[in-house]
C-alpha cells in the first residue's frame, strides 16, 4: 500500500475521552470532543499529528528545483509552495490551472459516493517566473483561430489529424472536420503533422491567438484602455494629508503604467477626477498652459462634461498633468465638506470610457460611507445584534438596487474598478465592495489612515496595483469533453448566463475556480479534457484569444482519485464556496455543510481504498493528510466566526478578497508562515524553514516573522538576547523597542541586513502589500498575531487541531456506522 497516514499509538485505542474538548467550541463544535466515546487517556502528543510544515518540505525536497514538463496526463503537479519550473509540453502549466483531483471519477455515482468536489481554479493571467517560456501569440490573419463546427473548441494538442492531414476530429465533442486549406499538412508516419513543433497551438497547453474584428464590440478594432483616477477631497482626506500623498505619488507612478513587453511607452490614457457631494471633470489637453476644472453638481443624471482633454497621454500632457496634482491638495485645502457620494463617481467613470470608447479601470481613494443625497446613499446597517442569528447574513448582501444596475453598467463597458477605503467607521464594505468585485477588481482597506504610520504600506499596494499585468473586457469560456460539464463558477466575475464568465478586467492575481458535474460516463482510456478561452483586449488594445488546455485521467478506481488529490485546490474551493454560501444560509449551517462533506470523503476513503484496520484509528490519505488543518482554519476565518468582537467590514473586506483568490493565496491565508529567526543565524538570503502555526512553537528567546499574504509580524520573545534587539532595531534591549514601528532601521550589520532582506522577498512574492507589526510577548499587540496561529484554539471561538481532527474521526465514525 502507499502510505496513507494511518496514526496508531498515541491515536490508537478510543480517540479522545472527556475532558478533552476545549471552551470556546464555536459553531458545529459546541461541545464538540467531549461527547466521544472511550476512557480519559494521557495527552496527545502534537507531534504524532499530520504537519503541514512537514508536507510542504517533504515535497520540497522531492519535487523542489526539478522541471515539470506538463506532457503526461492526469499528472499531480508540485505543491504551490515548491519551487520548480514548468516545460509547457501538451498541457497548461499548474501557474495557470490547478484541480481539487487529477483523476476524475468516470461515473456520477462514484462522484457522489466520494463527494470531493471536482474543481479547477484557473489563473488565466499567472504570473510566469523569468526562466519559463513566456506565451506564444499565434496569427491566422483574416481567417482567425480555427477552431470545432459544432462545439467551438480551439485548436488545441486533442485534435486528431485523419485522411492523410485533411480532416481533424474534435476531441471535446468527436465531431469530424475538414482542415481549411491554408492549414494543411502531410502527416508522418505516426500520424503527426510534419509540422507539430513549428505551431504552438498543437503542441503547447496554453498559447494565445490574435482575434478578428468578429471577436471585437460592433465588430470595430478595440482601443487602449484607459486609467481614471477619482479622488474623495472631503475634510476627512484633506486632513489626515491622503490627498497629497496621492497627487504627490501619482507625478511619479503613471510612468510605470503597464506596457507591452519591448513598448517604449504605455499607451494607457489617464483622466482625472476630484469629488465630495459634487464631482469635479479635469481638462488636461497638452495645449493648456493651465488644467481646467468642470463641475457637475447633478449627481442623479451623471454626465460628463467634456470629451476632449479628459482622457489624455501622460508623456504628453505630463506638464498640464503635474500642474494639477500640485494644485489639487491646496484647491480644497479649507474644505469642510465632510459628505460624499458614491455610485454618481463609478457611473462617471462608466460614461467617460462609454464616450471614449475604451475599456479601462477605475482607482477610487475614499473614506466614508456615501450619505449625500445622491443615487447609491447607504445607511448605517451594522448591527450586532444580528450576529448568530438567522439574520447575520444579512450584514453580508449587498444593498441591491443602484449597486447592482452599477455592477452591470461596468461590466458591459470593460470597466473595472479598483476601491481604496480608509475608514475611521463602518463604511459597508459588503455593498462598496461588492461594485469591485464583480468587476475584477480589489478592494484594499486602510482603517483609521495615518500617513506616517500606513503611508508606505498603502503607496507600495498603489504601486503594485497600477503596475501589474491585466487584460480588458474579458471573456472567458470554459470547454469539456463530453460526459462532464462546467456548472459552477466563483470569483471577481459576472455571469449573465450559465456559460459565458465576464469579466471587466482580470489582473495576474485574479483566479476562477469552476465546479464540474457528470451527465454521462466518463471512458478511462480518452480521459477528461478542458480547454479555457478568454477573449480580452491587452494593454495596447489588441484583441487576442488566450488559450489554456488539461488533460485529466478518469478512473473506476476510488483509490485513483484519492491519490491524486490536490489538498491546496481542495480548499481553494471549499473556502469560496463557504464564503458564498453564508450569503444565504446561517454561519452555523454552513460550517456543519463542510464539516458533513469533510467527514463523507474521509469516510469514503476509510471505507473503499484503506486496508482494513481498528475503528479507532484515524486513517487519512496520504493526499489529504493535512486537509483538516486547512479546513479547521478556515472554520476560524472572521467571515465564518460569528464573533461581536469582529469589525463587519472586516469580515466583508476578507469573504470579497478571498472570492478571487488563487490556490497559492488561499493556502498561505489558511496556514501561514511562521518563520523562527533566532534560533539558527540568518544566512544569506535564504528564508529559514517555516514551523508549525502554533504557539508551543515560540520560544522565550526567540525572534518569528509570521505572514499570511495580508499581515506581517515580527514577534519577540521576552528573553530575545539585547545583542540581537541592539542589531536588529539599535536600541538596548526590548523594552526600548517601540511597537509603533513600520520598517526596520537599515543598519550596517549583516543580521539586520539579512532579516530586511528576507522581508523584502517576501513583500516582493505577495500580491498586495503586507504591513509589518512589531508584536512583544505578552503585549496587548499579541492578541492580532495569536489569531494566526492556525494550530492552536481560536481567540473567537473554534477548535484547536489536535480537538478538531478528533471531532472529524468521530463524524467519521457516525458516517461509517
Amino acid at each position: 500500500m502507499w502510505n496513507c497516514l494511518c496514526v496508531t499509538g498515541q491515536f490508537g485505542g478510543q480517540m479522545a475521552g472527556p475532558g478533552m474538548a476545549g471552551p470556546g467550541m464555536a459553531g458545529p463544535f459546541q461541545g464538540g470532543a467531549a461527547q466521544m466515546a472511550g476512557p480519559p487517556q494521557k495527552k496527545l502528543d502534537p507531534d504524532s499529528i499530520p504537519s503541514t510544515t512537514q508536507v510542504i518540505e517533504d515535497d520540497q525536497a522531492k519535487r523542489g528545483g526539478q522541471v515539470y514538463t506538463t506532457n503526461l496526463r492526469g499528472q499531480v503537479p508540485p505543491l504551490v509552495t515548491t519551487d520548480y519550473t514548468v516545460q509547457d509540453q501538451g498541457n497548461a502549466s499548474p501557474r495557470f490551472m490547478r484541480c481539487t483531483t487529477y483523476s476524475f471519477p468516470c461515473t456520477a455515482d462514484l462522484a457522489k459516493q466520494c463527494q470531493v468536489p471536482l474543481a479547477t481554479i484557473i489563473k488565466p493571467f499567472a504570473t510566469v517566473p523569468k526562466n519559463e517560456t513566456p506565451m506564444y501569440v499565434v496569427n491566422h490573419g483574416e481567417t482567425g483561430p480555427i477552431r470545432c463546427n459544432r462545439c467551438k473548441a480551439y485548436m488545441c494538442p486533442y485534435m486528431q489529424f485523419t485522411d492523410g492531414g485533411r480532416r481533424y476530429q474534435c476531441g471535446f465533442c468527436n465531431c469530424v472536420n475538414e482542415v481549411p486549406a491554408f492549414y494543411f499538412q502531410h502527416l508522418d508516419h505516426m500520424g503527426k503533422r510534419v509540422d507539430f513543433y513549428e505551431r504552438p497551438e498543437l503542441s503547447l497547453g496554453s498559447y494565445e491567438f490574435a482575434a478578428t474584428l468578429d471577436y471585437c464590440k460592433n465588430n470595430k478594432p478595440a482601443s487602449p484602455p484607459a486609467y481614471i483616477f477619482m479622488i474623495d477631497v472631503s475634510y476627512a482626506n484633506i486632513k489626515s494629508g491622503l490627498v497629497r500623498l496621492v497627487c504627490d505619488e501619482l507625478k511619479t507612478l503613471l510612468d510605470n503604467l503597464p506596457r507591452e513587453d519591448g513598448a517604449e511607452s504605455s499607451m494607457v490614457k489617464v483622466g482625472f477626477v476630484t469629488y465630495n457631494k459634487i464631482l469635479h471633470f479635469y481638462n488636461v489637453k497638452s495645449a493648456l498652459a493651465q488644467p481646467q476644472m468642470m463641475v457637475v453638481s447633478d449627481t442623479a443624471e451623471m454626465f460628463v462634461p467634456l470629451l476632449d482633454g479628459f482622457l489624455v497621454n501622460f508623456q504628453e500632457s505630463r506638464a498640464v498633468i503635474n500642474n494639477l496634482l500640485d494644485q489639487i491638495p491646496d484647491m480644497f485645502a479649507d474644505t469642510n465638506e465632510s459628505e460624499t457620494v458614491f455610485a454618481p463617481v463609478i457611473q462617471a467613470g462608466v460614461e467617460a470610457l462609454k464616450a471614449a470608447e475604451c475599456s479601462g479601470k477605475l482607482f477610487i481613494f475614499h473614506s466614508s460611507i456615501p450619505t449625500a443625497e445622491a443615487p447609491g446613499k447607504l445607511k448605517n446597517r451594522d448591527d450586532k445584534k444580528l450576529i448568530n442569528t438567522e439574520k447575520e447574513k444579512t450584514l453580508f448582501q449587498p444593498q441591491k438596487a443602484v449597486y447592482e444596475q452599477l455592477s452591470k453598467d461596468c461590466v458591459s463597458q470593460g470597466c473595472s474598478v479598483d476601491l481604496f477605503l480608509f475608514p475611521s467607521q463602518y463604511v459597508d464594505i459588503a455593498t462598496m465592495g461588492d461594485v469591485a468585485t464583480h468587476t475584477g477588481g480589489s478592494v484594499f482597506k486602510y482603517s483609521n489612515f495615518q500617513v506616517e504610520r500606513d503611508g508606505q504600506h498603502f503607496l507600495s499596494d498603489l504601486r503594485k496595483d497600477v503596475e501589474k499585468a491585466i487584460g480588458f473586457d474579458a471573456i472567458m469560456r470554459v470547454r469539456t469533453s463530453t460526459g462532464f460539464r462546467a456548472t459552477d463558477f466563483f470569483g471577481a466575475i459576472h455571469m449573465n448566463n450559465t456559460t459565458d464568465v465576464e469579466m471587466a478586467a482580470v489582473d495576474c492575481d485574479k483566479a476562477v475556480t469552476v465546479e464540474f458535474k457528470h451527465d454521462d460516463t466518463l471512458s478511462e482510456e480518452t480521459g477528461a479534457l478542458m480547454q479555457c478561452a478568454l477573449l480580452y483586449t491587452t494593454i495596447s488594445g489588441q484583441r487576442r484569444l488566450r488559450i489554456h488546455n488539461l488533460s485529466l485521467n478518469c478512473s473506476a478506481q476510488l483509490s485513483e482519485l484519492y491519490k491524486s488529490c490536490e489538498t491546496d485546490a481542495l480548499i481553494n474551493f471549499f473556502a469560496k464556496s463557504a464564503y458564498r454560501a453564508m450569503l444565504n444560509q446561517p454561519l452555523k449551517t454552513v460550517k456543519e455543510i463542510l464539516v458533513n462533506q469533510a467527514a463523507h470523503m474521509l469516510a469514503c476513503y476509510r471505507k473503499n481504498c484503506a486496508s482494513p484496520s481498528a475503528a479507532s484509528q484515524l486513517i487519512l490519505p496520504d493526499a489529504m493528510k493535512v486537509f483538516p488543518v486547512y479546513l479547521n482554519s478556515l472554520l476560524k476565518t472572521g467571515p465564518l466566526v460569528g464573533s461581536a468582537e469582529l469589525s463587519t467590514d472586516d469580515r466583508a473586506h476578507q469573504r470579497l478578497s478571498t472570492t478571487a483568490m488563487g490556490v497559492e493565496d488561499t493556502q498561505l491565508l489558511l496556514y501561514p508562515r511562521l518563520i523562527p529567526l533566532c534560533a539558527s543565524p540568518i544566512i544569506d538570503d535564504v528564508v529559514p524553514t517555516p514551523v508549525r502555526c502554533s504557539e508551543e512553537r515560540l520560544t522565550d528567546a526567540g525572534m518569528f516573522l509570521l505572514e499570511n499574504g495580508c499581515s506581517l509580524f515580527l514577534w519577540l520573545g521576552q528573553a530575545c538576547p539585547p545583542e540581537v534587539i541592539q542589531s536588529i532595531f539599535n536600541v538596548p534591549s526590548l523594552a526600548h523597542v517601540p511597537i509603533d514601528l513600520r520598517s526596520l532601521p537599515e543598519l550596517d550589520n549583516p543580521q539586520s541586513q539579512k532579516l530586511r532582506s528576507i522581508i523584502d522577498s517576501l513583500l516582493d512574492q505577495r500580491p498586495s502589500s503586507m504591513k509589518l507589526m512589531i508584536v512583544k510577548q505578552k503585549d496587548r499587540s499579541e492578541i492580532m498575531f495569536r489569531q494566526h496561529l492556525v494550530e492552536d484554539k481560536g481567540l473567537h471561538g473554534g477548535a484547536s487541531y489536535m480537538d478538531f481532527l478528533c471531532y472529524v474521526h468521530r463524524e467519521i465514525r457516525q458516517v461509517l456506522t
